[in-house]
């Protein structure tokens, strides 16, 4: 086995190449360091199978590379991941939950939420509690002890031009905590159109759309008329809307009134984006 770790983290991919050094043999398994040039040679090579976790337009790429060996791929990519707040949700319960999966290292993980519709009812309750969860949590914003950085320049300025569309063409943030470098603090925002590339693109980072409804089938509707997401996320306690949901929507995982959970749950897989599956992540 041959692992081709992020040149994007650098001190971690040295930790992994010399902890694999001194725990495996080199013709079992070894750590190649480098670049994309160096990731467009391994994908050169006959592989029996490649696992690639990353961004679905890289993963087109991996697909193509392995095509002209006939090499089987799994493909485990991000997205953009919604959850829904019912209008039967434990709201602290959703905005503790929420607050933590979304910011959880300035937003950069693969199951992280993307996106978030919450019923028109509870809205403004669900918001105030959600901005004071957030308070407590990243009270100094981009200053914060607690916050994670981006984890390049070309990362954070991309966010920073994501905001900038949005907010040119309509969006209104509701909180901005702020940026510093590459440290930039939890936004919201609403008014969200589909012609924003933050409605359009993968955010991995702490800006999350707030994305009101009424009709739970037009949420159904949205979901299902986009890429299939890695995860997805719901907060209610009606189980007939938690079930239609589950029915009528197909996700890498699920999580019920929790997030990110079903990643570190060691006797569940997770489903990546090649298989597609269904069904409770935890709940």
């Amino acid at each position: 086995m041959i692992l081709k770790p992020s040149e994007l983290t650098p001190a971690t991919s040295a930790l992994m190449a010399r902890l694999v050094a001194e725990t495996l043999p080199a013709d079992l398994c070894t750590v190649i360091e480098g670049d994309k040039a160096v990731a467009e040679r391994l994908l050169a090579l006959p592989f029996d199978h490649i696992f690639f976790t990353g961004s679905p337009g890289v993963g087109k790429i991996v697909m193509a590379a392995a095509a002209q060996h006939l090499t089987s791929v799994t493909l485990e990519l991000g997205g953009k991941s919604p959850v829904i707040v019912g209008e039967g949700a434990d709201l602290e319960r959703a905005a503790d939950w929420i607050t933590f999966g979304k910011f959880l290292n300035a937003g950069q993980v693969c199951i992280a939420p993307d996106h978030l519709f919450v019923h028109a009812s509870v809205k403004d309750q669900f918001l105030t509690l959600l901005r004071a969860r957030i308070a407590k949590a990243y009270g100094s914003g981009p200053t914060s002890p607690h916050l994670g950085r981006i984890v390049s320049e070309a990362h954070a300025a991309r966010l920073a031009e994501v905001l900038a569309d949005a907010v040119a063409k309509g969006a209104e943030p509701i909180l901005n905590a702020g940026a510093m470098g590459r440290a930039m603090g939890p936004v919201l925002v609403e008014a969200i159109t589909p012609e924003m590339r933050l409605d359009q693109e993968e955010i991995f980072g702490p800006i999350l759309p707030i994305l009101p409804y009424d009709d739970l089938g037009q949420v159904i509707d949205r979901i299902n008329a986009r890429d299939k997401p890695l995860a997805l996320y719901v907060f209610d306690r009606d189980q007939a809307r938690i079930d239609r949901i589950l029915e009528e929507t197909t996700s890498g995982g699920v999580g019920i009134n929790l997030t990110l959970v079903q990643f570190s749950h060691a006797n569940l897989p997770l489903a990546g984006s090649t298989p597609r599956a269904s069904g409770r992540g935890m709940g």
